[in-house]
Order: structure tokens, then C-alpha cells, then sequence
């Protein structure tokens, strides 16, 4: 499957073992990534704040150079930030043909036009792997079962808020798709109260007390229920949930260190790649327990 391939800001800044176990768990799948290395900023939900025109015309450019992909089946992001936000500007953009027109002027200049096609999607990921893909492929294609590997699911509020802007009233099943994913990998699933909640991040730069209360709340909850590690498809949440985590704890007064994988790490540990491709080492909180528990599956079978 070819797809334009947009990884976002912060996977090509703050967090760029992201985009290289994406890249290195592609092939695993069958899809060649076309990256949009002139695409740019989604907005992540702030530009839109003060100037909603601006934001359009950036994620129409972005939406315009995807569609120019010859041969793409559609465009698939690695951020649920830029899900969230990339789908509500391609909602008011679909809505009105003269707006639509409008934003394109914005784009004429460089011989660039969004067009609505009813056909045209902007996955992530994680839908992607779930509703192109197939969980059965996938489960054809693990060779290194999570066995034994208690997983926490953290979705973050992108991608699951507002339901019907992203398809959840059509798809009620995306609210459940990482759990389905953890389980097509043999890991096993935690449910615990956080998962479907803010990490905390757009607060930290207004309220870091907030912020980091948030954090360390949910990862305290996954611990009180037994995981070895939490998983998140948005890495603005991992930015919260690993990198802030040393300060989250301090804010919930108790210990944490709780490992926190990126998406595409986790499937790529199930698809054989090993701890160092998938960048498993880039982490401020440690992930040896982690391949500790992968690595004595493996070896037991």
C-alpha cells in the first residue's frame, strides 16, 4: 500500500525515534511511505485559535500535496494531535465549496489545489493498520508474540474527541482499536481509568502544576493496574507521559517509572525488529523491562 506519509513536527524534532521505527516498521507491512517533507505545521489546534483562515490554507496545502502522490491510496500521519486537528480544518474546507475555493487561492501560487473527494482519507496509524491493513494480516505477520507484556493503552484526546468529527458515532470500534491491536500482538491489555483522557500537554506552557498532576495521575493509575508499559499513538502525549514524567512524579508524590512506547515501537517489536531499530534507547524512562519481558518470550519459544 503506498500512502503520502506525514509525520508531523514534533516526530521530526522532539521525538524522532517515532519516525524512525515508523519507517523501519513500514516495509514489516507492505507500505511504501511517500513523506511530505514539504508539507507543514498542522496547527495542533492553536493557530486556529487566532487566526482560523491561516490554519486552513497550511493543512489545504498539506492535504493538496498528498493528493498530488500519484498512486496513493491516501494519507496516513503518526499523530493523533495532528488526526484531531488535520480533521477538523478537511471538515470546514469540505462543508463550503466557496470557502474551499477561498483557501485554494491561498495555494494558487504554487500550483496547488484541495480537492474534496469523498474517496480521499487522512488516517493515522492506528487506523490504518486496523481498517486497511486487517488485524488478521497483522496477526500473520508477528513473529515475536507480547506475550506476558501487560500493555496500557493511552489514546490521548485527538483521536477519540469529538466523536462524530472523527467517525467514532460511524466507527464506535476506534475508541477500542488499540486494545484490538495489543491483543493482535499477544500482549494483553490494561484497562484503567486514564487512557481515553488529556495527558496534560496543552496546559503545560499555562499551568504546569496542572499538567504534570494530569501526567502522573494516569500513569499511576496504569501502574496501580499492573502494567509493564504504556502505549500512545500521539507523540505530544509521550512528550507529557516520558519525557515529563520524573517531574509528573514529584506532583503525585509517589514513585512512577513507567515506560511509555510510541505505537509504532510496539508494533515493531511484535514484527521482530529489535529495541535499537525502533530507537527503544531514546527514552528518558527506560524500556529494559520491557524488552526484558519480549526478549524472555522469544527465547522461551
Amino acid at each position: 500500500m503506498k500512502v503520502a506519509y506525514w509525520p508531523g513536527c514534533v516526530s521530526r524534532g522532539f521525538t524522532p525515534e517515532l519516525h524512525g521505527s515508523m519507517a523501519a516498521v513500514a516495509p514489516k507491512l507492505d507500505i511504501e511511505l511517500v513523506e511530505l517533507d514539504r508539507a507543514n505545521c498542522c496547527g495542533a489546534g492553536v493557530i486556529a485559535e487566532h487566526n482560523q483562515e491561516l490554519v486552513d490554507s497550511l493543512n489545504a496545502r498539506t492535504f493538496a500535496l498528498a493528493q498530488s502522490v500519484e498512486g496513493a491510496a491516501g494519507m496516513m500521519n503518526i499523530c493523533s494531535t495532528c488526526q484531531g486537528a488535520q480533521t477538523e480544518c478537511q471538515e470546514r474546507l469540505d462543508a463550503s465549496d466557496e470557502y474551499r475555493d477561498h483557501v485554494n487561492s491561498h495555494l494558487a501560487p504554487e500550483g496547488l489545489s484541495y480537492q474534496r473527494n469523498g474517496d480521499w482519507w487522512n488516517k493515522n496509524f492506528l487506523w490504518l493498520l486496523v481498517e486497511e491493513i486487517g488485524l488478521d494480516s497483522l496477526r500473520e505477520r508477528v513473529v515475536r508474540p507480547l506475550d506476558g507484556l501487560r500493555v496500557a493503552p493511552f489514546y490521548g484526546c485527538y483521536i477519540v474527541r469529538p466523536s462524530n468529527r472523527l467517525g467514532l458515532n460511524e466507527r464506535p470500534e476506534r475508541r477500542l482499536y488499540l486494545e484490538m491491536v495489543i491483543e493482535a500482538l499477544g500482549g494483553e491489555p490494561v484497562d484503567y481509568a486514564g487512557k481515553q483522557k488529556c495527558c496534560g500537554f496543552p496546559l503545560i506552557t499555562m499551568n504546569k502544576e496542572t499538567s504534570l498532576r494530569q501526567a502522573g495521575r494516569h500513569i499511576a493509575d496504569a501502574i496501580d493496574a499492573d502494567a509493564d508499559c504504556m502505549v500512545t499513538p500521539c507523540p505530544l502525549c509521550h512528550l507529557n507521559l516520558d519525557l515529563q514524567q520524573p517531574d509528573a512524579a514529584k506532583r503525585v508524590e509517589r514513585d512512577l517509572g513507567l515506560p511509555v512506547l510510541h505505537f509504532p515501537q510496539l508494533v515493531g517489536l511484535a514484527l521482530g525488529l529489535s529495541p535499537k531499530e525502533l530507537g527503544m534507547n531514546k527514552h528518558v524512562i527506560g524500556t529494559d523491562d520491557v524488552q526484558r519481558i519480549v526478549a524472555g518470550v522469544a527465547a522461551a519459544a
